[in-house]
């Protein structure tokens, strides 16, 4: 019986320890709770009040998509072109026609000299010329091959090649017309080409370069507005002299590191909402794939690149220092070597191998296939895996500098 009684009094001892160690957990949670949220609150009343910053901060997402989605572009539109017709017959002003009337060249000038092209050029007035040769119609009416020369403005290389090919595309346009013609008035077939080829785009069926630009400008925006904002909060508080009074504080570390970054958190999001917005109802962007899945994977991004400029402004006491070192360190490599504008398969080998450690590599690879191809985690997993890591590795850097910078 006195055996019994102990064990039910122990039991009860082990239940009361157990219920007072619970509530214990539970009041260092509320406690650390509240104390994240009066950093947060801090925060949001310093952005309120800096009403500059924050104009900026929901200005930069509008200005950089109008910009990249007008101005950013690598579609082949309304190129300047001038023309010698040395034939000067209908089917040399049929070719011209046919010239003039597609969207990707604006024939301005004719001229009868090879000088005044050569002026053109050289004044950057055409980026092309075309010379139709004297024995233009009288090569077509005997059905021989006739060249037409075309000279481009090769200081814009890119340019000037997609012009020489859709120039080529056009000319081989004009040539069926040409065929159908013969066949229809003389009923004789001329030779064929042995191989026809057809090709056929998937995902973006107009191959307009606005949906493959686009998507990017997420990462863009996101890297900017953390190199911004997260750069300076703890480096002004070091300048202010506020650090001395906050390290007084019963905070620790990771409470004021969470604390500072959710306001921004929140800017950057709606920062992510404006941009979506803007791609799809101004520029006609399509989003195939999930909605959900886009601002999930634009909350892990934004996560990782909040953390690494607040882990900047920690380090570097000043605001101005530590905001030119996170837009170094975010910015540029986000815009040169994630394959935003410049493909990664064209770069330099050690190049190549230097994109793997730039997270916006994986964000924007997981942006374009779910706007353009609409495909979900079940094919991204990786990527998505790798952005979280690197979000993950993030939050612990700033924090372990938070926490060398209070010891």
């Amino acid at each position: 019986m006195t055996t019994t009684l102990r064990q039910g009094s122990k039991h009860a001892t082990n239940g009361a320890d157990s219920s007072r160690v619970v509530r214990f957990s539970s009041f260092v949670l509320r406690s650390r709770i509240r104390r994240v949220r009066a950093i947060s609150r801090k925060e949001f009343i310093h952005v309120i009040r800096d009403w500059r910053s924050l104009l900026l901060a929901i200005a930069i997402p509008i200005v950089l998509t109008l910009l990249f989605g007008y101005a950013l572009t690598l579609d082949l539109k309304n190129v300047p072109t001038v023309a010698w017709d040395q034939s000067r017959t209908p089917q040399s002003r049929e070719f011209l026609s046919l010239l003039h009337g597609s969207p990707y060249f604006s024939l301005i000038q004719h001229y009868d000299n090879y000088r005044h092209l050569q002026q053109s050029l050289d004044s950057g007035s055409a980026m092309i010329a075309i010379v139709i040769p004297t024995e233009f119609a009288a090569s077509i009416a005997s059905n021989e091959t006739v060249g037409i020369q075309v000279i481009a403005d090769g200081s814009d290389a890119n340019t000037a090649r997609l012009a020489l090919g859709y120039t080529r595309a056009l000319a081989t346009i004009y040539s069926q017309q040409l065929r159908i013609e013969h066949v229809r008035f003389t009923g004789e077939h001329p030779p064929t080409s042995p191989v026809e080829l057809v090709g056929r785009a998937w995902y973006n069926q107009d191959l307009r370069s606005q949906n493959v630009i686009l998507p990017g400008i997420l990462a863009v925006v996101l890297v900017v507005i953390a190199a911004m904002l997260t750069s300076v909060t703890v480096a002004r508080e070091w300048e202010m002299g506020t650090m001395e009074q906050l390290i007084s504080t019963p905070i620790r570390g990771p409470e004021l590191v969470f604390g500072k970054i959710v306001p921004y958190f929140v800017i950057g999001m709606v920062d992510v909402g404006i941009a979506v917005a803007m791609g799809k109802w101004l520029f006609g962007v399509p989003l195939r794939g999930s909605p959900g899945l886009v601002f999930v994977t634009a909350a892990i991004f934004l996560s990782g690149a909040l953390f690494f400029g607040l882990m900047v402004s920690i380090a570097m006491k000043s605001q101005v220092i530590a905001n030119q070192v996170a837009l170094v360190g975010s910015f540029l490599p986000t815009l040169f070597l994630s394959g935003f504008v410049f493909a990664i398969e064209n770069m330099p080998l050690p190049l190549q191998v230097v994109t793997y450690i730039v997270p916006a590599r994986y964000f924007i690879a997981l942006l374009r296939s779910i706007y353009l191809k609409g495909i979900g985690l079940e094919l991204l997993w990786l990527n998505a895996m790798l952005l979280t890591l690197y979000a993950a590795v993030m939050v612990v850097v700033a924090n372990r500098h938070m926490r060398l910078k209070l010891e």
